[in-house]
């Protein structure tokens, strides 16, 4: 066991960097030195950040200069019912958040999808994108590597798949903006995200292209991919999954949860998340769907700033003669169940009441029933809050829970 003591006062008087520090200990004596000199630097307390049960050594691939842990409540919602292609089952959903009232927000929709019969889920299209972007003279020679790129896609594919035993190329869209090319590639990589994989063969790609045609790589991600910012290609196109859940619930199943009518919700939909989103240009189409991705992917190990991406979701309601229909659709869903933060403790224990943890046998059948579950969990709280919208109870809600 090193000496923390020690470790500090070289770090203090520069005989050490933070970052060198597990060069000299072991990961969580590591994480208590640096723990020490900041607070030490700082004068603050960080005595619960410092307390965790995860091994530092797990958390390696995952953090940098780490001091400790950072502890959201995680809170459990269902049983959600769920009818799909990969997820058949009823699911308990973690949620990790610190906003109160959200988990009781999503249970009270999904004892509406459950009391209805469960909900529908499908994933639509699946392929995560990477999109590097070259430098040519000009337009001549930007058609010239064009013509290339569609003349050689078979010598594309198989650069690419050299790369990583789990990655199946899909297609490659060329774009051109005067003296820049971009190539959108897109790729199957599993039950994993496969951010990182897709960025090493489309590096790969990359090459080929500058060996055979006048393109000049300026970056691998010229953010024609896009990821994590709010962009109109991902709600088009799609990347990750694009994945959809529906229901139909009675009538009396709407009076009996909500306290209001299919009418009336489905007004507030109409008015509130298309007329009111398109005025307001919004990419996103629906009500909260963010809170429920964002919640989902802190318990489940998911890259928490895909949420931008995960909130590209158009919510659709239609009152019928009995009763009334809802859908999402959630246009760029990046998600996996192996890879990045899945592999964390705390997080693959969350994978595990999904029983999702790792990868799907056959592959790729995780990934799309996380996806799913997702999508179904969107659902139950885009229902709640246009509910309690329509029943003009939100505000009272939160106000009796002093939330």
């Amino acid at each position: 066991m090193a000496d923390v003591t020690d470790l500090v006062e070289k770090v203090r008087s520069g005989e050490l960097r933070l970052h060198e520090l597990e060069d000299h200990a072991d990961p969580d004596d590591a994480a208590a030195a640096r723990r020490e000199y900041v607070g030490g630097e700082t004068d603050a307390d960080l005595e619960t950040i410092g307390a965790y049960s995860i091994d530092a050594a797990d958390a390696e691939p995952n953090i940098e200069n780490m001091i400790g842990t950072a502890q959201i409540p995680m809170g459990v919602a269902g049983p959600l019912p769920i009818d799909g292609s990969a997820a058949d089952d009823d699911f308990h959903v973690p949620l990790a958040t610190t906003e109160g009232a959200l988990v009781a927000s999503v249970n009270r929709g999904i004892a509406a999808i459950r009391d209805a019969g469960g909900a529908n889920a499908e994933v639509l299209k699946y392929g995560i994108t990477r999109a590097p972007v070259f430098s040519v003279a000009d337009v001549t020679e930007a058609a010239t590597v064009v013509e290339w790129v569609e003349d050689n896609e078979d010598l594309i594919e198989e650069v690419a798949e050299e790369t990583d035993p789990h990655i199946t190329y899909q297609e490659v869209t060329p774009y051109v903006v005067g003296d820049n090319v971009f190539l959108r590639l897109s790729y199957d990589t599993g039950d994993a995200m496969g951010m990182n994989m897709v960025t090493i063969a489309s590096r790969s790609v990359a090459e080929i292209v500058e060996e055979h045609t006048p393109a000049s790589l300026v970056a691998v991600s010229g953010n024609l991919c896009n990821d994590k910012k709010p962009a109109a290609i991902n709600a088009v196109e799609g990347r990750g999954y694009t994945v959809a859940a529906d229901v139909f619930v009675p009538s009396d199943v709407v009076e009996d949860r909500f306290g209001t009518t299919a009418e009336a919700i489905a007004e507030v939909n109409t008015r509130k998340n298309l007329v009111g989103s398109a005025k307001a240009g919004a990419l996103g189409f629906n009500a909260h769907a963010a809170n429920v991705v964002g919640a989902a992917f802190l318990a489940l190990g998911q890259d928490e700033a895909h949420v931008v991406d995960g909130s590209n979701v158009i919510t659709s309601v239609e009152a019928r003669e009995d009763g009334l229909y809802a859908s999402v659709t959630f246009s760029s869903l990046p998600v996996g169940t192996v890879g990045g933060g899945t592999g964390l403790p705390t997080q693959s224990e969350a994978l595990e009441v999904l029983g999702l943890a790792g990868g799907g046998d056959p592959v790729g059948t995780n990934g799309n029933a996380l996806a799913e579950v997702i999508a179904s969990a969107g659902l139950a709280g885009e229902l709640s809050l246009l509910g309690a919208l329509a029943g003009r109870h939100l505000a009272s809600a939160h106000e009796e829970h002093g939330r």
